[in-house]
């Protein structure tokens, strides 16, 4: 990992970033999902290896509350809109006109809202497991505080599968990562909608055995030049390592 270049975003918060190969390549940025970072989702998987092999430039960034990146504890700064921003911020900081993106989770669905704010700018688009609905719908909030204040434990199963994700990752701070999941539920436009797809070239990839599936099969079929690959023998928290995922988006960015 290179040292974190930080990027001072509109509310006055650090987004931590990184930057890999030469700066005249084409740019890939990656953002990754939520409880995650980039060294964790994008490094440790092979991803940044897979793309400067294929003679990227790649950027990555930490979204606040992640990582290196600042991680306020309350749930307004984490509205889809403002996380968004973050990332167009990142971009007009390295001074990128155009870039091919991709995101994992949560930065699949920051990067819906990416791609439809900078039509122009971004060419292509790799969503894995991006989820249809409110992101981390699934997450219970009030057992999650219970854990984080009082030590209570986690009985939903899903839930349990975030803790455990979010205690693997070092330097994770679950009250940050619980105002995540807060802010999500908190703004008013969470839900992709089909109707105003983005209109690049759209890669959707889902783990096999990932819930979200099918919701994301359908965002793929709603998107004008959307397409859906199937990442076998997956779920959503082991997908972003599987190598038929990195194949699949190298030969779909090359295209």
């Amino acid at each position: 990992m290179p040292d974190p270049r930080f990027v001072m975003v509109g509310d006055g918060y650090r987004v931590a970033t990184y930057s890999w190969g030469p700066d005249d390549a084409t740019t890939v940025l990656l953002v990754h999902g939520f409880a995650s970072s980039a060294r964790d989702n994008w490094v440790n998987t092979g991803w940044v290896r897979d793309l400067l092999r294929a003679g990227y430039r790649v950027l990555a960034v930490d979204q606040r509350g992640h990582g290196a990146s600042d991680k306020p504890h309350e749930a307004a700064a984490y509205a889809l809109r403002t996380m968004a921003t973050d990332v167009e911020a990142v971009l007009d900081t390295y001074l990128v006109d155009e870039a091919l993106y991709v995101g994992y989770s949560l930065g699949a669905r920051v990067g819906w809202e990416v791609a439809r704010d900078f039509e122009t700018r971004i060419d292509r688009v790799v969503l894995g497991g991006v989820p249809d609905g409110v992101p981390l719908g699934r997450l219970d909030l009030d057992q999650v505080r219970a854990y984080v204040e009082d030590g209570v434990p986690v009985t939903d199963a899903v839930t349990q599968n975030y803790i455990a994700l979010t205690e693997r990752v070092p330097g994770n701070d679950l009250r940050a990562l619980l105002a995540i999941a807060g802010g999500m539920r908190a703004t008013g436009t969470v839900d992709p909608d089909p109707a105003n797809a983005p209109r690049q070239p759209v890669l959707f990839a889902t783990g096999s055995k990932d819930g979200i599936i099918e919701g994301s099969k359908a965002l793929a079929a709603a998107t004008p030049h959307g397409r859906f690959v199937e990442i076998p023998d997956r779920h959503h928290f082991n997908a972003p390592g599987s190598r038929a995922f990195r194949e699949a988006a190298v030969a779909f960015l090359a295209e």
